[in-house]
């Protein structure tokens, strides 16, 4: 490890790298640059402390230098112990950023980094997960009356700060940018579906084509794996225990069946519901000789790995990010990164064009805060239409794609109802 003053990254030496990686990323994130170059001009987040729990990839490092362009400090720690890209982090703490970070993590350091964070004395959170802001209400109360706001990034984030919303736990405003849907409907759906089937494939090499995909889950991300799997050839099966999400994955022309059902039938697994123990050592026990597990939802509770542990007779590590499980009852089975998001762990996470979107987001969800500080109420908050558009926009104009525009006719039409058959 290297430490400094304001730092801490498993090997400073990789900067170099970490900077072309950064570079070839913001090569691709045209409508953050475009916000990156009005915040430059005009400092909307001048004397603004921010606090970071993302994870360290390359496109966060272009959101952090957006955010520092617009006139605030940044401390940043990762929000998963395993999704940290070493180069990248060598490269913030480099530019003389405040950056604790590894892939890797221990728990006792994954935690003492977000106590760093804490200790920078943020009056602005962004997180991934709600890690820090949890950290933050539970251990360290006394810095929420000098918190102007804070934002989420995924959805099972926006699932822990609505349960604090509900039991009157949040005690500072919380921004919903997972919510937006220039987010949800573009980094949930494409970004995870493609970055889990590369975390995937990195990991195992297998063919996709013809195996018995089973997702858990349902929802934007759930749909986005589902699409890239059957595109690939897979005979994809859905799990789910929302109604209307499993009959759209029946319409969308998939199998849809309970998950101990499927357990007996699946040669690979992806969970991506934000909830616990979504596959058990039960579901485990019936699974094809050979079966491979993997979660690209937030957190590493959706399979039950200390489960999977009890039941085996031995585990060992066969290639970087793959993990062989023989258990008791004679059948190998093989986990992807842990049980931690596949994407991130095995590969490098969402494609810089999709992550584009998500951090325009960001930006100006924090530029909004600062703007509307003293009408912001604590709970979680959507972001008005109008931004949403204004990032649509941007990434269109980036793309190089016109639309058309309501004539005058159109419009009045539109907002009239005296006109009719």
């Amino acid at each position: 490890m290297d430490k400094g003053k304001n730092y801490e990254v498993k090997d400073i030496k990789l900067a170099e790298q970490g900077k072309k990686n950064v570079e070839w990323a913001e090569s691709q994130m045209g409508a953050l640059l475009k916000v990156r170059e009005r915040f430059a001009k005009e400092k909307p987040l001048k004397g603004v402390r921010i606090g970071m729990a993302l994870h360290v990839t390359k496109e966060t490092a272009a959101l952090v230098r957006t955010l520092i362009a617009g006139g605030a400090e940044v401390a940043i720690t990762g929000c998963n112990p395993l999704s940290t890209q070493d180069d990248v982090a060598a490269f913030l703490a480099k530019e003389g950023i405040n950056v604790w970070a590894y892939k890797g993590e221990t728990k006792e350091d994954y935690y003492r980094y977000i106590t760093n964070v804490i200790d920078f004395k943020p009056n602005y959170t962004l997180d991934d997960g709600c890690d820090l802001i949890s950290e933050i209400h539970s251990k360290h109360p006394e810095l929420i009356k000098s918190i102007i706001a804070g934002a989420e990034e995924t959805t099972t984030g926006i699932i822990r700060l609505k349960a604090m919303e509900k039991d009157n736990a949040l005690k500072y405003p919380v921004i919903a940018v997972n919510d937006l849907k220039t987010k949800h409907l573009f980094d949930n759906y494409l970004g995870t579906g493609q970055s889990t089937i590369d975390g995937i494939l990195r990991a195992t090499s297998i063919l996709i084509a013809g195996k018995n995909f089973v997702i858990a889950g349902y929802g934007q991300c759930g749909k986005g794996v589902a699409a890239r799997a059957k595109g690939m050839g897979a005979n994809v099966i859905v799990a789910e225990v929302n109604p209307i999400n499993a009959l759209q994955a029946l319409t969308d022309g998939h199998r849809v069946m309970p998950i101990a059902e499927a357990a007996k039938t699946g040669d690979v697994f992806v969970t991506v519901t934000g909830d616990k123990h979504v596959i058990t050592t039960e579901h485990i026990k019936q699974m094809k000789d050979g079966a491979i597990l993997a979660n690209s939802g937030h957190f590493d509770v959706e399979i039950d790995v200390a489960g999977l542990k009890k039941i085996s007779k031995k585990a060992e590590r066969i290639r970087p990010s793959l993990d062989k499980y023989a258990l008791e009852n004679g059948k190998n089975i093989f986990l992807i990164g842990e049980g931690r998001l596949c994407n991130l762990a095995a590969a490098e996470g969402h494609p810089s064009v999709v992550m584009a979107q998500s951090f325009c987001g960001q930006a100006l969800a924090a530029e909004y805060a600062v703007k509307n500080k003293d009408k912001l109420k604590p709970g979680v908050i959507n972001l008005p239409e109008e931004i949403d558009n204004k990032i649509a926009c941007l990434q269109l104009e980036a793309l190089g794609v016109k639309i058309d525009r309501l004539t005058r006719e159109q419009e009045i039409y539109l907002s009239s109802w005296e006109e009719g058959t």
